[in-house]
């Protein structure tokens, strides 16, 4: 940890292969200090945009940065315009999202060479996220050496998943040479939002059984026993389970042979197809859920069917779930749709009645920031809406490994 030994602040890097999303937390009360983003890194049109939240200044700046060295170097820069800089003695620690942590990493981990070796030789199997984070991660320790940077990793929460869930029913043997099995994602995300579920019911995570439906561009659902992951619908890579953005989720894998045998088409192609052309925008064109609602208000068919496969979809997720839990405390909406898209949540409930669950549908149009509870009063299972905060869980789980380490 810094030799202060008052240092409170951690600043928080999600390195995207053309992006960086940053924080500044105060851990002592979990007070934002700073938030920013720099997109369209190595483009003639990057954009930084910074925001001081101590002051209330935003400044924005556009023009070619070139690489996320660059990108750092300028966030550095803004931080420092502001008295926060990369020097301070405040500053605790770095939190990186990491997004495949593999068997290996089961907790957030302070990084080291060996750290870095073993998410470089899981590439394979993340190769658009791992190589943007090592980026952050590389550019970050140069800047810092003498500060403690720790990866908290996207697939650690699921990692006490059972063997009977992990696992594919594929030859053990060629399954563990080539590491293929159920890894899932978002996990800060589920983390968060299974304890925060529990925290809004009034008890502890330990007492709880709630299944998690992260609805964003990217989807996954997960099933928490007692505060543990037992279920998650991403796999091996996050094109598993739920229908999203671009994304199919699942699909029979002998699509893929019939492409390639009768449709002509490559592997590569085949992964554009799958991960970038399918999904609402393959249904309908679009993958934005508020441009398809209005579409479905408007009559548009195709809009309609997109969006029935999509919830067809969410609630098998919800009622496999339930069986995989046998009692369940609460069904938790988060991320960009989940929060904000009240047509979704009431469609993916409706009908389930027999399990417990309903909406009300005047709790269910509030729009709000806070956690709340959508469900009637009566209703046996609690229906949730809590705001994730994966930037506060990495920073916290950054923060109490930092200061274990002191």
């Amino acid at each position: 940890m810094s030799e202060n030994p008052a240092a409170s602040r951690v600043l928080v890097l999600n390195s995207g292969s053309s992006s960086v999303k940053y924080q500044l937390l105060d851990m002592r009360d979990t007070a934002r200090l700073a938030v920013g983003l720099v997109e369209r890194i190595g483009e003639q049109t990057s954009r930084l945009k910074h925001t001081c939240l101590t002051s209330g200044d935003t400044r924005e700046h556009t023009g070619p940065i070139a690489d996320h060295d660059a990108a750092l170097k300028a966030v550095a820069e803004e931080l420092s315009r502001d008295g926060l800089g990369l020097d301070s003695p405040e500053l605790a620690a770095i939190g990186h999202r990491v997004v495949h942590g593999g068997m290996f990493f089961t907790e957030p981990t302070v990084i080291d060479d060996e750290v870095l070796s073993e998410i470089e030789r899981l590439i394979p199997v993340a190769p658009l996220h791992n190589p943007a984070n090592l980026t952050g991660i590389r550019t970050a320790r140069a800047l810092r050496p003498d500060l403690p940077q720790v990866a908290v990793f996207d697939t650690a929460f699921h990692t006490t998943m059972p063997e009977s869930a992990a696992r594919y029913a594929l030859d053990p043997k060629i399954a563990d040479r080539h590491r293929i099995r159920r890894y899932g994602f978002h996990g800060t995300s589920h983390a968060y939002v299974s304890r925060r579920t529990a925290r809004l019911l009034g008890k502890d995570p330990s007492e709880v059984n709630v299944i998690v439906l992260h609805l964003g561009n990217g989807a996954s659902a997960s099933a928490v026993e007692k505060g543990r992951c037992v279920d998650t619908s991403m796999g091996l890579t996050p094109l598993e389970g739920l229908v999203m953005g671009t994304r199919s989720g699942d699909v029979d894998p002998a699509v893929i042979f019939h492409l390639a045998r009768v449709g002509g088409m490559s592997m590569d192609e085949i992964d554009t197809l799958l991960n970038k052309r399918s999904g609402l925008f393959g249904l309908c064109g679009d993958n934005d859920m508020r441009e398809i609602r209005r579409r479905i208000d408007e009559g548009d068919e195709e809009a309609a069917l997109a969006f029935d496969i999509y919830i067809h979809r969410l609630k098998k997720y919800i009622g496999a779930y339930y069986a995989v839990l046998g009692k369940v405390d609460a069904v938790a909406f988060t991320a960009g749709v989940g929060e904000n898209a009240a047509p979704v949540r009431e469609a993916a409930i409706a009908g389930l009645a027999g399990l417990g669950l309903a909406v009300d549908p005047a709790l269910n149009a509030v729009r709000s920031g806070e956690p709340r509870l959508i469900s009637p009063e009566s209703a046996r299972v609690a229906v949730a809406v809590v705001p994730t905060d994966e930037e506060l869980e990495i920073a916290t789980q950054t923060y109490a490994l930092v200061g274990k380490k002191n």
